[in-house]
């Protein structure tokens, strides 16, 4: 379990971490999401020690990282896969980790083949992609066996079988009852594995709440329903719970909160005939981009020639293209997906 109380970093006069309060719970995947320069990274610093905070705590299984006596065996962690020696061979990478904590040579053996490495274990880790350097980071958090497990973009520079390996690595490690912490941008990533989402902005918590609260804030499932009589069709879908939307004049209406099929009922009991019945549910994205809208730091431009007035990604598949809710196989060399 990861516990943070009134979280705070500050360099200067910026402050890069504002007063966190978030607990990660084991037996789930929890996403930590939020634009560049939201604090994502300087918080999971803190939480392994390499920063300190400037105000508040942070603790993993109930004491601060330092305090462990075998911390690998507490908190397995990925923040950068290139913080290796290059000279070093994969095997020797993770053996030199082991024997500071007296840790088998067998489990190094497991990791190495738990990862998909036996085929470049005997060599050196400068040469590797960053697909097989994520690996590598990977075997060495997962090393100790530890009860917590942090990643930040573990899918950075995965092809398509690496990014599926993790998916289910994921999902499996949080089974065991462990508590799995993971950092990423490919919202189509987060919506299959995880249960619970942390989501900073500027620094600070602007939701704690699970997928589907999230969407379902955002909007949820809309139904987008054309009639030969909206005015009446409205008065009929009225009640708690359920938006309406719709130009004056126009023939359709948006509603949430009731479903197609009783909106199909509903018309056909009162002689209603309908045009058109069809639903769409918010992406994860989209409530994200929405959450985060007047929190994105870095905002960048469509390029020379275009108006900006459209996005020419809009409906593309994010894994291809890059107040809080109480509520194996060759990887991509040298770049990230």
């Amino acid at each position: 379990m990861i516990e943070a109380h009134q979280l705070t970093k500050r360099y200067g006069e910026k402050t890069a971490v504002d007063r966190l309060d978030f607990t990660v719970k084991p037996g789930s995947v929890t996403g930590f999401l939020g634009p560049n320069g939201a604090g994502k990274s300087t918080t999971m610093r803190m939480i392994v020690g390499l920063d300190a905070p400037t105000d508040g705590s942070v603790s993993v299984n109930g004491r601060r990282y330092a305090q462990h006596s075998a911390p690998l065996q507490e908190v397995g962690a990925l923040l950068e896969a290139k913080s290796i020696h290059p000279g070093r061979t994969a095997f020797n990478h993770l053996m030199a980790q082991a024997h500071t904590h007296g840790i088998p040579r067998r489990r190094v053996d497991e990791v190495i083949e738990l990862t998909g490495l036996q085929s470049v274990a005997r060599k050196r880790a400068g040469a590797f992609s960053l697909g097989m350097g994520q690996r590598l980071g990977i075997a060495a958090a997962l090393l100790g066996d530890p009860a917590t497990i942090m990643l930040d973009e573990p899918v950075n520079g995965l092809d398509p079988e690496g990014v599926r390996w993790i998916r289910n690595l994921l999902v499996g490690l949080a089974a065991e009852g462990r508590t799995v912490f993971v950092s990423s941008h490919l919202m189509s990533e987060m919506a299959l594995v995880a249960d619970h989402l942390i989501v900073v902005g500027r620094g600070r918590l602007l939701a704690d709440t699970t997928v589907e609260e999230l969407v379902r804030q955002s909007g949820g499932d809309t139904v987008k329903v054309a009639s030969s009589d909206p005015g009446r069709l409205r008065e009929l879908l009225a009640a708690p719970g359920v938006g309406i939307t719709g130009r004056s004049g126009s023939e359709e209406l948006l509603v949430t909160g009731v479903t197609a099929r009783e909106i199909g009922l509903k018309a056909a009991e009162h002689g209603i005939a309908l045009f058109e019945l069809s639903s769409r549910q918010v992406s994860l994205e989209e409530a994200f981009m929405e959450l985060t809208r007047d929190a994105v730091e870095y905002h960048g431009t469509t390029g020379p020639g275009l108006t900006g007035t459209t996005d020419p990604l809009a409906g593309a598949d994010p894994a291809t293209t890059s107040g809080p809710l109480t509520t194996t196989g060759p990887d991509t060399p040298g770049r990230a997906a």
